[in-house]
Formats: structure tokens, C-alpha cells, sequence
């Protein structure tokens, strides 16, 4: 970066005052086009702001450096909802400032992306810790079609002191992305970096209706269901100018609830599985006589294998329903869901509720009429009544089940 370039953006000096955050203004740039100009921009760059007066004009500063630097005309839109001087020192920096009229992360960029006139469109944060003058790089991936999304990695590149709490760093970014790489196999390193270059025409594919925070998430999960190329580039995070507004768990959750429920298979099918799995697998290993250390299982045991297999088979039938009745950003991909959306139809879900109910009846029909058979004196086999009125409960919710899911997917 040259000298001029240097001098023609605030320093990064936490000691800088707020009256000087609110007077300084950036150098002009040749390349920054007004908002109502006939000339249409190459790039539009896109910031939320909620009170950042201080860092705001820093980063329209370093933007202008980055259009420079790549000799394409761009325009700033700014949405705003702060109530301290940030509209106005964007303004006078060069930046069209505009004012969401609902709130939210998510709305405030979605209402500035209606009103973008770029053919690429970046986005960042106004509070210093992106650097803008790494834009070209992003730029570069998608304007030469490597990529329709080029996100900036804050995890593969360098994190200054003090800028992210070890709390985001080690634990909650890199479990976030975990998450999203294992639900939507994105195959990112930093989910929930803020720096992203996207294509018009890309932008445009994308569903994205969430209006909080968890709008960083959606875009990639939006963008791996269309099919879109990621690209990454390691990036510096830097310490932010402000007071912080993100709420470690009340967003962290957000982007995980949201994760969620847009992963039924994740989150209904596969605990289901495990865990009907599990109790079938223990009322067998008692019906079958076998012994753990010299000690056979008990009844104790049986009651847990049934509620095991119920509660599993409920779970995995609330993933069944969620699949049919919601529209998940990608469909469900596992195996369970997807088999019986695809194959079992109310006659046959109702056919196998019949006879699991008739079964189980018939069993403890048959246990009734030994124990009436021995004048009941004989004590009753608790094992197999158990297995007796497992399957007449599974039967009774196949059956309802069937009807009930036949009923969501004609609505």
C-alpha cells in the first residue's frame, strides 16, 4: 500500500477519540461512483452498521484503496440502525446510506442487497476487524468464475491479539463450522466470517430469509444447496473499534437452532435410530437368555429396552413428519427419512400398524390365557409382556402415524 494510501484512512489506534472518529473523512477515489450515478458499478460493498462511528470511516477508507487497487468502479451502501453520528460520517465519506425498516443482521443486508447495482456484491463489518484493502483477493476468485461465493478465513489466517474472544475462537467458530460442513457438507474453514464476495447471478439463486444473525449460516447453506462454488482465502481479523453487540450464546444458538431444523435427519432420524436401536438391541439380549458378567438382565432392563424402542421410533417418526411438512433449505439426506418419504404410503403405513397391533394383541392374549390356564398362580412372564405391548404401541403409532403424515404431505 502506498504512503498516500496510508495516510487516507483512520489509523487502527484505540486510543483515537470519538470526536475525531466523527470529523475525519476519508480521501476521495476515482473509482467510487455516487449512488445516483448513470455509470453502473462493478461492486457494491455492503455494511450493517448499529453505532459505529468509530470505525466506519476506516473501513469506506480502505474500501476505496481496494477499488483502486483493482481499477473497477464501485458504490458503499451502508444500512443503518444506529442512533449515534455513524449515517452521517458515511455520508460524508462517500457511502449511500440507507435505513432497514425492520430489524435484524439478516434484514438490514437483504434490505441493502434490493438496492445494490453491482454485478459482484461484498460484504463486511463496519467495525474495523475486516480489512477491507484484502477485498481484491475475494474479488478476484469469483470476477475470474474460480468461484460464485469467496469467503475471507479468519481461521486459516491470522487472528491479532485481542480482536476474538477464545471462547469464539477455539470453541464456538470452529464447532459452528463443524456443524455445517457435517449437515450441508459445505467444506469451509470458517463459516461464520463476515468478509464475502458473491456474484450477482449467485446472490440472486439464493432462498435467504432469516432476518438475525444466523444469515451468515443461511447463505451457505443456501449457496451448497444450489450448488454454488466456495472458495476461501486466509484473511487477518483485526480488533474492533466500538462496543460489540454479538451475544455469544443468544447468536451461537440461533445459528445452531437454525442449522437444526433445517437438518431433520440430523436431528429427528439418526437420534431416533440410536436410540430405538438401543432398545431393541437390549430386549433381545434379555429375551435371548444372555448374561453380562454371569448376571442376567432383568425386568428393570426390559422397561428400559421398550421406552428406548418407543421413544427411538417417535423421534424418528418426528423426522419423517419434518421432512414432509417443512422445506428445509436441503432436502433430507438420510437414509431412514428418505427411505420411508419415498416408499411407504398410507396403505402400507396403516397395513404395518395393523399388524403390529394384532401381533402384539394375539401374544398377550395367548400370556392371559396360560396364566387363566395355571388358575393364576402362576406369576405372570413380565418379559414377554413387556415385548407384547412394545409392539402394540408401536403398532397404534404406526397406524396414526400414517394417517397423520398422509394428511401434511396433501396440505
Amino acid at each position: 500500500m502506498s504512503t498516500e494510501q496510508e495516510e487516507s484512512v483512520i489509523p487502527r489506534n484505540k486510543a483515537q477519540s470519538v470526536e475525531s472518529a466523527k470529523t475525519t473523512t476519508t480521501d476521495p477515489s476515482e473509482y467510487l461512483l455516487e449512488y445516483d450515478s448513470d455509470e453502473q458499478p462493478v461492486l457494491s460493498v455492503v455494511m450493517p452498521t448499529l453505532n459505529e462511528e468509530r470505525g466506519v470511516a476506516e473501513c469506506i477508507g480502505r474500501i476505496k484503496n481496494a477499488l483502486d487497487e483493482l481499477g473497477v468502479t464501485g458504490e458503499i451502501i451502508i444500512s443503518d440502525s444506529s442512533t449515534d453520528r455513524t449515517p452521517e460520517i458515511a455520508a460524508a465519506n462517500g457511502a449511500h446510506v440507507v435505513t432497514p425498516d425492520q430489524e435484524g443482521y439478516g434484514y438490514a443486508y437483504q434490505y441493502a442487497f434490493e438496492r445494490a447495482r453491482g454485478e459482484y456484491i461484498a460484504i463486511g463489518d463496519a467495525d474495523t476487524t475486516y480489512d477491507f484493502e484484502e477485498l481484491p483477493k475475494l474479488y478476484e476468485l469469483v470476477a475470474s468464475g474460480e468461484a460464485d461465493m469467496a469467503m475471507g478465513s479468519r481461521l486459516d489466517g491470522e487472528i491479532k491479539a485481542g480482536s476474538m474472544p477464545a471462547l469464539h475462537q477455539y470453541v464456538g467458530n470452529p464447532l459452528l463450522t463443524r456443524f455445517l460442513n457435517a449437515f450441508y457438507d459445505a467444506g469451509v474453514s470458517d463459516a461464520h466470517s463476515g468478509m464475502r464476495v458473491i456474484s450477482r447471478e449467485a446472490l440472486d439463486a439464493l432462498e435467504c430469509s432469516t432476518t438475525g444473525m444466523e444469515f451468515a449460516s443461511e447463505m451457505i447453506m443456501e449457496a451448497g444447496a444450489s450448488g454454488l462454488t466456495i472458495a476461501e482465502e486466509p484473511i487477518t481479523y483485526h480488533e474492533r473499534e466500538g462496543e460489540a453487540t454479538l451475544s455469544s450464546f443468544r447468536d451461537g444458538w440461533r445459528h445452531v437452532r437454525f442449522m437444526l431444523v433445517n437438518a431433520p435427519g440430523y436431528l429427528f432420524s439418526l437420534p431416533g435410530v440410536m436410540l430405538g436401536g438401543l432398545g431393541v438391541g437390549i430386549m433381545a439380549f434379555i429375551l435371548a437368555g444372555l448374561r453380562v458378567n454371569g448376571v442376567r438382565l432383568g425386568v428393570h432392563s426390559m422397561v428400559l429396552g421398550s421406552l428406548l424402542t418407543i421413544v427411538g421410533y417417535q423421534v424418528t417418526t418426528l423426522g419423517v413428519f419434518a421432512t414432509v411438512a417443512s422445506d428445509p433449505v436441503s432436502s433430507a439426506d438420510d437414509h431412514v427419512s428418505g427411505w420411508i418419504r419415498r416408499h411407504l404410503r398410507l396403505g402400507q403405513g396403516a397395513t404395518i400398524g395393523v399388524v403390529l397391533v394384532a401381533a402384539g394383541t394375539v401374544y398377550g392374549l395367548t400370556l392371559l390365557g396360560q396364566w387363566a390356564a395355571s388358575g393364576f398362580t402362576t406369576l405372570p412372564f413380565v418379559m414377554q409382556d413387556m415385548l407384547a405391548f412394545t409392539a402394540v404401541v408401536l403398532g397404534l403409532q404406526t397406524l396414526f402415524s400414517a394417517f397423520f403424515m398422509s394428511t401434511i404431505a396433501e396440505s
